[in-house]
């Protein structure tokens, strides 16, 4: 395969910190490679360097001749007063971009709810990730760097863009992305990034946790708590039903050593016995809710009872009401007719997507022990505020960061972690896993198996949801909110069948009127042939008419004959006119 990037000892410094030192790696033809790490290791930073968006403090970065390098950031840069047409087509018409099967398929999947003349200024920033997203893969690149590209986007369409990279294997893909279903799905290696060095993994995601802790256990003979997570999680991919990972993985045997005496992530009766007890029986019970917003129907009519130790993951493609749900289960909305009763003795934690307003010069270390210093988070088990800001990765300098200075994803880890220390009995998720790395999710996805509560999520991360869920529930549309036992993957079977079905209508209903439209064609030609050879016949019995004036018995019978043609011609006529009007 041919080497078509090359980083040879390059070294990245940001204020006081290195975030590459030294680090060299290539991309060849046809590598698809996901990168993880904690956020602020240096991922963007790695990207940057690989396209040469910024260069190194030392070291150099080579891009074989020709090679094209399409790169996703997270900052767009349309040009101003541009169209979504300029941007992804080059200004082309619709039946020109639409005869590459390719184009289509992008358009369809990315951009089906708006209109290809818009101007990229007016749409939301969703809409012009997505926009970018569809530029970057219709740009015939070489090389597609692409970071978080999974943002803004449902869990149906990340299954299908994950279909659309995997296929591609003649191109290049460098990948940074915090959804672990996703990795898996279509990269065929792993490079971590951390403390400055980039670690290489054969494999997918799955792969990289196995030979990550098989690596843990080597080097150390007794595990500290991140390795134990690791360990969890392998276990949970090793012994999961095979919706969970697309690939079959984990046939050595040094991954079923590594978890023999690992016991299943949950255990559910206790967890469910610790709710009851916190909750007693009753938590949300709907009853013929309806919901409406912006002249759409969300709810119709739903009756659902949610018990104490529920732990439901609701799913749906974007518009149909998800957080909205979320936002009636709290109270933040009234149902617009039904009733919504809830315990008497719920506690409810709401995380909601955007980020809670903090003072921004307050630093993080009061930000949390000025809620509380010992919290209970596990059937009655008491941890340390310090406790959990180490494992939500605060530490050293970050404790006395001004809480303005965070990132996005710092604001998240800690807005989650001070949920936590309210002790709810209720959790409400949506989308938890906005702006968190993979480290920090397996860290949530720790606590969440042994939080003994209800645990309602929206998301899109399929994989966070299938791990920290039991059930879940789809809404399709037109009110509904449906129970889907097989969990995900009926979701995208129900959502593939519907597509497929509307279509097939329509072709039905297309085929039909092609042969209707035939079959009209074929009596409207027979009847003008009729009417031709009427007109024919009566012109010539007009001709002899004239020749036989003189004889009145010819005349009349000829004249009889004459308005028996005639009343055929307006019959034919009328006949004509209807087919024709239908």
């Amino acid at each position: 395969m041919a080497n078509l990037i090359n980083v040879e000892r390059v070294s990245v410094g940001y204020g006081t910190r290195t975030l590459l030192d030294g680090v060299s790696l290539g991309i060849d033809e046809g590598e698809a490679i996901g990168v993880v790490g904690r956020n602020g290791d240096g991922k963007t930073t790695l990207l940057q360097i690989l396209t040469e968006t910024r260069p190194p403090d030392s070291g150099r970065v080579t891009h074989t001749s020709g090679t094209s390098v399409g790169y996703l950031h997270q900052a767009d840069d349309f040009a101003a007063e541009a169209t979504i047409r300029d941007v992804i087509v080059g200004g082309r018409p619709d039946h020109i971009w639409a005869a590459e099967a390719e184009t289509r398929a992008v358009v369809t999947h990315l951009l089906s709810e708006v209109s290809l003349d818009q101007t990229v200024d007016d749409l939301s920033g969703g809409e012009r990730r997505r926009v970018a997203l569809a530029a970057v893969l219709l740009a015939g690149h070489d090389v597609l760097v692409l970071d978080e590209p999974t943002n803004h986007l449902d869990v149906e369409v990340i299954g299908w863009l994950a279909g659309h990279l995997a296929g591609k294997r003649t191109q290049s893909i460098v990948v940074v992305s915090h959804d672990r279903w996703f990795l898996d799905a279509v990269c065929t290696k792993t490079w971590e990034v951390h403390d400055g060095t980039v670690d290489a993994y054969d494999g997918g995601y799955a792969e990289y946790v196995l030979a990550r802790a098989e690596r843990s256990r080597i080097a150390a003979g007794t595990e500290s708590r991140r390795q134990n997570l690791m360990r969890k999680e392998l276990a949970w991919l090793r012994r999961g039903p095979p919706a969970r990972t697309s690939k079959p993985r984990f046939r050595i045997q040094a991954a079923n050593d590594l978890i023999a005496n690992e016991p299943p992530a949950r255990d559910s009766l206790s967890l469910q016995r610790f709710a009851t007890a916190r909750l007693g029986k009753d938590v949300f019970d709907l009853h013929r809710v309806d919901l409406e917003l912006g002249g759409k129907t969300l709810l119709d009519k739903l009756d659902w009872s949610i018990g104490p130790g529920a732990r439901i993951g609701l799913v749906g493609v974007n518009g149909t009401g998800k957080s909205s749900i979320l936002k009636l289960l709290v109270g933040e909305m009234p149902p617009t007719s039904g009733t919504v009763k809830r315990g008497q003795t719920l506690s409810i934690g709401y995380l909601s997507q955007a980020l809670a307003e903090l003072n921004p010069d307050e630093r993080v270390l009061d930000a949390v022990e000025s809620k509380k210093r010992l919290t209970e988070v596990a059937g009655g088990r008491e941890v340390s505020t310090s406790t959990l800001l180490e494992d939500f990765g605060f530490t050293g300098d970050k404790l006395t960061t001004r809480l303005g200075d965070l990132s996005g994803g710092e604001r998240r880890r800690l807005q989650f972690l001070r949920l936590l220390l309210d002790e709810p009995n209720v959790l409400l998720l949506d989308e938890p896993t906005n702006d968190l790395d993979i480290d920090t999710l397996t860290v949530i996805e720790d606590y969440l198996d042994g939080w003994p509560g209800t645990l309602i999520v929206v998301t899109h991360d399929r994989y966070f949801l299938e791990r920290v869920t039991d059930v879940t529930y789809a809404l399709t549309g037109g009110g509904r909110c449906d129970l889907l036992p097989g969990g995900i993957e009926q979701y995208l079977e129900g959502r593939i069948a519907a597509e497929s079905a509307a279509p097939a209508k329509t072709a039905d209903r297309s085929e039909s009127a092609s042969a209707r439209e035939r079959r009209t064609g074929k009596e409207l030609s027979r009847i003008e042939s009729q009417l031709g050879k009427l007109d024919s016949r009566i012109a010539t019995l007009h001709s002899t008419m004239a020749d036989a004036a003189a004889d009145h018995v010819k005349a009349a019978a000829l004249n009889d004959e004459l308005r028996d043609l005639t009343a055929r011609k307006e019959s034919l006529e009328e006949e004509w006119l209807e087919l024709a009007d239908g």
